[in-house]
């Protein structure tokens, strides 16, 4: 997607003046810092950055998982600021989705089961076929009804993919999803997320610390001490 055509959109998530402190010790750390950023609509959007740098504290925050010291953020076209904890939960229900690098299964629960979790606060009757679908898309039709613990690496991180899609969602978060995964393995998975993402039109915001990964994606940023800039093509190739 160009940058004509993303600014001739509302932007899907927009924050200003983020920032987050935490106290450690009798000392107090900025994370974040006046931090500005917009994300439009079917565009991805990569946030490159070193370990410590603060990228899934950034994530956290644009997803509502966490609150900022400081600054606003609105998610589709809500403050965050005016929700309580249940009431960003709701916002986000059927409408984000996420794929973490620990994957994140619940571990007493089937793949097919973990897929199906996102779908219970929504309404319909239908949750059984879309999460086998999902899982079948994703390359684990006959792996349905396994347990984590009988899944590769590779093989949970699709379950998480396909929990990310189930619901359909407008915007999918992304943290270090190849993180845990041997090149090769990770490779595969995150050409299963760009090709969904591609077909779902979905917007991707993705955290990691991987150029190549970044290359993939529409726009590319950098987050160092606190602050974003963006990363022309050749910085991102470096």
């Amino acid at each position: 997607m160009s940058n004509s055509q993303t600014r001739e959109m509302s932007a899907i998530l927009h924050a200003k003046g983020l920032g987050k402190q935490v106290i450690s010790g009798e000392r107090r750390l900025d994370i974040l810092s006046s931090l500005d950023l917009e994300v439009f609509p079917g565009e991805s959007v990569a946030i490159l950055g070193s370990s410590g740098a603060g990228k899934s504290t950034l994530l956290g925050l644009l997803a509502g998982l966490d609150i900022p010291t400081s600054g606003e953020l609105d998610l589709f076209g809500q403050s965050l600021k005016d929700l309580d904890e249940d009431g960003r939960a709701g916002l986000r229900a059927g409408r984000v989705g996420f794929v973490f690098q620990n994957f994140q299964l619940l571990p007493t629960l089937t793949a097919l089961e973990n897929v199906l979790l996102p779908l219970e606060l929504l309404p319909g009757s239908d949750h059984q076929i879309r999460g086998r679908e999902w899982l079948t898309r994703v390359g684990l039709g006959e792996r349905m009804n396994h347990l984590p613990k009988q899944l590769s690496g590779g093989e949970q991180q699709r379950v998480a993919v396909a929990r990310a899609f189930v619901t359909a969602p407008e915007l999918v978060f992304a943290d270090e999803p190849t993180g845990n995964l041997d090149r090769g393995t990770g490779g595969k998975v995150i050409d299963l997320l760009f090709e969904l993402n591609r077909e779902a039109g979905t917007t991707l915001v993705l955290v990691t610390h991987d150029h190549h990964l970044a290359r993939r994606c529409d726009r590319c940023l950098k987050l160092d001490a606190g602050h974003l800039a963006v990363l022309h093509r050749d910085e991102v190739e470096a």
